[in-house]
């Protein structure tokens, strides 16, 4: 017989207490302390990221958060995700949810009077004392499981308040229902996952066996659209975007996508408009202006080619000006601040802001980097500023580093550009820079060798 499923409600990855002093490392948590304590009172536990594709939240995500016999919520750091998802969960199930949060925290006020465990962190975000917590866990557990066969006392406030609400039911038939379908989405991001390694006509395939997008679960359709960009199949994005659904095609990551696959596809001028608009909808945001800033500055290149340096020119102050805002967005992150200052590195003759934001973006790159969860863009931003400092020694670093971490073709590929472009502006004014041709070759490299020519 299939064990009792329990949804986990939480963040995941490293994140900053209220304070910003301290880093919480929630996987450990729920590896450590949630996972062991509800497989100990026999039930399964699934956390509600492993749940999540693409950022959006989708049709499995919900039915196993309204449909699980039984859910953990850990409320540290009052995540927004985590509180929509308790308060969906509380509109449907009166009781079998249990909340906890780190000793140290304040809940917010509306969730102040609910029962909550507690569990203590060290100063270094780790759990202080594992046992004592998983016991008590267990413990609490064990309570809710006991009271599945008689009339329970509601954890949700909402049921608490009003007596009369209907509770939600779901059959056997039904459950078992959806535990197939589970996995039946599972076996399709597989198929997903195994044909973008291989090329885009296996994923080409995948998409024909799938029919109808409209009738697939969204998270699939989400894997299938970064599979195709991961692979560099621009025209494959575009198309499968036109046939998604209506509400999936509006989704602010969707269209920052959509958008970055007509500009490579050579549909600058449709990219901008639909970034335009995405930032006249939702407001600014370092990864919209970003986008933006690679379509204008594109689009600079493509004039400097053809003779036409009057436009060149406005070209490059609009990438200049979309990626200084993307920047002032979120100081975080660190990808249209590196654009920005290399953008201002070409420019004739250079923009004296530069020297300013540069040690921004690398305290930026510098502070994800020591947060433990770094990408390829990470250390590519890195290898780019030293390369801009003229730093032989850090360049190299960066250099190993970041093609240990690439994942697709035109990630060194665009590194590659736009060291190439900083190198020629530079021997332009007459400040050759020799040993950075050699950096530039070994991402070329890296990039023939992972697209598989």
């Amino acid at each position: 017989m299939r064990r009792p499923l329990c949804f986990v409600l939480m963040p995941f990855g490293e994140k900053p207490d209220a304070t910003g002093m301290m880093k919480i490392d929630f996987d450990a948590i729920y590896r450590d302390l949630i996972a062991p304590a509800i497989t100990e009172v026999g039930l399964d536990p699934l956390r509600a990221d492993e749940e999540v594709t693409g950022g959006i939240i989708h049709k499995p995500m919900y039915e196993r958060l309204l449909f699980s016999q039984y859910a953990v919520a850990d409320l540290t750091t009052a995540n927004a995700n985590v509180f929509y998802e308790l308060g969906v969960r509380h509109a449907v199930r009166p009781w079998s949810t249990v909340l906890l949060f780190a000793g140290s925290a304040r809940l917010p006020f509306d969730v102040g009077p609910l029962r909550a465990m507690l569990y203590r962190l060290t100063p270094a975000g780790t759990l202080e004392d594992v046992a004592s917590d998983r016991r008590k866990l267990v413990k609490q557990l064990k309570e809710i499981r006991k009271q599945a066969d008689i009339e329970a006392k509601p954890d949700s406030p909402l049921f608490q308040m009003i007596s009369d609400l209907p509770t939600l039911a779901i059959t056997d038939a039904r459950r078992t229902e959806l535990e197939n379908r589970a996995q039946e989405a599972d076996q399709m991001r597989a198929q997903i996952a195994d044909a973008k390694r291989r090329n885009v006509e296996a994923l080409r395939e995948v998409e024909r066996r799938l029919g109808r997008l409209t009738t697939i679960e969204t998270g699939i359709v989400i894997d299938l659209f970064l599979a195709y960009r991961d692979r560099a199949a621009w025209a494959d994005v575009v198309a499968l975007f036109n046939k998604m659904p209506k509400e999936l095609q509006k989704t602010v990551m969707v269209q920052e996508q959509f958008a970055l696959a007509l500009n490579r596809a050579g549909q600058g001028e449709e990219a901008e408009d639909v970034l335009k608009k995405l930032i006249e909808r939702r407001g600014p945001s370092s990864e919209t202006y970003g986008i933006l800033g690679r379509v204008y500055k594109d689009r600079w290149e493509q004039a400097l080619k053809q003779g036409a340096t009057f436009e060149a020119q406005g070209l490059l102050a609009q990438a200049i000006d979309a990626y200084l805002k993307g920047f002032e967005a979120d100081w975080r992150d660190a990808y249209p601040g590196v654009n920005v200052v290399t953008l201002m590195e070409i420019k004739q003759p250079p923009d004296p802001r530069r020297k300013q934001i540069l040690p921004v973006v690398a305290y930026a790159v510098e502070r994800r980097i020591a947060a433990g969860t770094p990408d390829y863009w990470d250390y590519a931003t890195r290898l780019e500023l030293a390369v801009l400092a003229k730093d032989k020694r850090l360049a190299t670093s960066a250099l190993g580093a970041a093609l240990a971490s690439v994942r697709a073709f035109w990630e060194p590929e665009t590194t590659a550009r736009n060291l190439r472009l900083i190198r020629e502006a530079r021997a332009r004014r007459g400040e050759e820079v020799v040993w950075a041709k050699s950096i530039e070759e070994a991402l070329e490299a890296k990039a023939h060798q992972q697209s598989g020519v």
